[in-house]
Order: C-alpha cells, then structure tokens, then sequence
C-alpha cells in the first residue's frame, strides 16, 4: 500500500460535496487532507513516480477570462493523474448563441467527469453547480480564487513547517484571492492582516463568516489601511496586481489610491528577517512589487506558481475519483 493510498482511505469525519466553490465551504479536516494528499502527490512526482488513479476520467475546462496557471496546472494535472481535458472557450459553445447555464450544465453532465469553471459574478459558478451532477470547480470569480488559495496554503506550510501561528500579511487591493486566503487562514490558525486603502477592502461578509472560524482555530483576522502596521513581524508578505481582469477602466483611479501600498525593500524589513515573498502572478514589476524583492532571495513565488499543478491534481483525486467510489 503506498503512502498516498493509506491518505486517501483516511477519511476525514466530513467531507466537502460535489463541488469546490469557496474554501470556507471546506471543512478543516478536508483542507488538511488536501495539503497531505498535495504533499505526497508532489513527493511522487519528484520520485518519478507514476499515479494514474483518475484513467478514463475527463475534465472540461470552461474559462471566460485568459489563463495561464489555472488552465496549465489543471490541464497538466488531469493528464499526469490518468485522464484528459477539453478547453471549452466561452465564445465556442453555443451559450454564446443563448443557450442557458442550466441547460449547458446538464448536457455537459453526460459527458464529463467534472468541469472546471472560470468566471466574472460568483453567481454564475453557482448556478452551474446546482445544475450540473458533476463536480464543479471554481477555477476563478471576481469574488473567490479558493484553488489559488489551497495552494498557497500548501507553499505556506513547506516553507515553514506549520501553518497554525504563521502570520500573513496581504498587502494591497482585497480582491479574490484576499479574500480566499482569508479563509483558508481561518481554516487553519493563521494570523492573517490585510493593508488596503478605503475602498478596496476585502468583502466584508467573507471576513464575517471567517471570524467565529479564526476564533476556533486560534487565528486572527486584521484589517487595516497602513501597510507598514501589516507587515510587522510578519512570517509572509503577500500581494497581487492591482487591476485585475475586468477592472481595466478602473486602472488610472486604481494605481493611484494602490501607489502606497507596493511591496518593496523599504517594507520588506518591517516583516521577519527570515520572511518569504509571494504573489499569484502574473505580477507587474514597478506596480505592486519592486523587481528587486519578486526576483530576490526571499521570494518563493515560483515554487508558489509549481505548487498550484500538485493542489489542483490533489483536487481533481479528492472530488472525481471520490465521485467515482462512491
């Protein structure tokens, strides 16, 4: 019996559903359990070794906004795992003609294992989960990244060796994945303190929700407008383009009310000496982070980018090959 094996048969008391939508909808024993199966899914991959639980399974990828690591990790996933995907644009189907969500997702039902959705309203990744009897992943909305999220709570935990304790500081526009890695920091006692100027808050009601959560697991949840009050002492400085995708009309109002908030040396030495950098990428160098901390010593953001294929395969075991044994 492998390793990974004797992972997967050690069921947790709950298990999240049919679909990944937010990770606050993941219960804390699912979120260690994706880490551990994450964990040795790399492990074996760095092994050279071979699992192809997910054979004969396919996975339909249906984005509405451009990709990379998103489409790369899960493409690449899937086919590391045994199975194969089909890129679905939007613009190619014939919702692009009126066809509704719900019809859609019923169809695509019969022919896929399960569908990796990224989209702009929330609402919308939503709506194809109550329609559709396959998996449903959220693969990105404008209001959660939660695979982003996973998988940067599984670099969090390699580099440091815990996650419950470790403080985070986000630093910038409280966008999706603020709000995802809000939380997954609740999920699994971190300290998590956001800098964003007024405005550009992280949602409050997801801030809401995580709080009696934090309380259980010994985590804290602070928001504040000072960047520098947010980085002190803090184990990772984190932080994301300040125009996301959808928000280009925003950009001159954005970059100026943002200018204050760039991750740079200056700001770096308020955290810890032994600190790690991360940003989701793709990033801006002169924007939101300096050149000199994304490419220095103390950035991780590209073993950050590597981990998203080990969290995304761990996903695709826990929801399609689950589906498939029950």
């Amino acid at each position: 019996m492998t390793r990974l094996t004797r992972v997967l048969r050690q069921a947790p008391s709950r298990t999240f559903g049919k679909d990944l939508l937010t990770v606050g909808e993941i219960p804390r024993s699912q979120v260690v359990r994706l880490l551990r199966v994450a964990e040795e899914l790399k492990s074996m991959r760095r092994r050279g070794v071979r699992h192809q639980r997910l054979v004969g399974t396919t996975l339909g990828l249906l984005f509405e906004k451009p990709s990379t690591r998103t489409r790369v990790s899960f493409e690449a996933g899937i086919n590391q795992l045994g199975g194969r995907s089909l890129f679905l644009s939007a613009s190619d189907i014939q919702m692009c003609r009126g066809e509704t969500i719900a019809d859609t997702a019923r169809v695509l039902s019969r022919y896929l294992d399960g569908l990796v959705i990224r989209t702009y309203e929330h609402a919308t990744v939503e709506e194809w989960a109550r329609h559709a009897s396959i998996p449903v992943i959220n693969g990105l909305t404008d209001l959660c990244h939660p695979c982003q999220a996973l998988s940067d709570l599984l670099t969090i935990r390699e580099k440091k060796g815990t996650l419950k304790g470790v403080k985070l500081a986000y630093v910038g526009d409280g966008n999706n994945v603020a709000n995802s890695l809000i939380e997954g920091a609740a999920k699994t006692g971190m300290a998590i303190s956001l800098a964003c100027p007024s405005g550009y808050e992280p949602d409050q009601r997801i801030v809401d929700r995580a709080r009696p959560e934090a309380e259980q697991t010994g985590g804290t949840i602070v928001l504040t407008e000072d960047p520098h009050v947010a980085v002190k002492e803090a184990d990772v400085v984190y932080t994301d383009v300040w125009v996301s995708m959808g928000r280009e009309r925003e950009q001159v109002r954005r970059l100026k009310a943002l200018a204050p908030y760039q991750v740079n040396e200056r700001l770096l030495k308020g955290a810890r000496p032994d600190a790690i950098v991360m940003h989701c990428l793709p990033a801006h160098r002169g924007q939101e982070i300096t050149a000199v901390v994304l490419d220095g010593p103390q950035s991780v953001v590209m073993d950050q980018a590597e981990n998203r294929l080990h969290m995304q395969k761990a996903i695709l075991v826990e929801l399609l090959h689950g589906r498939h044994a029950r």
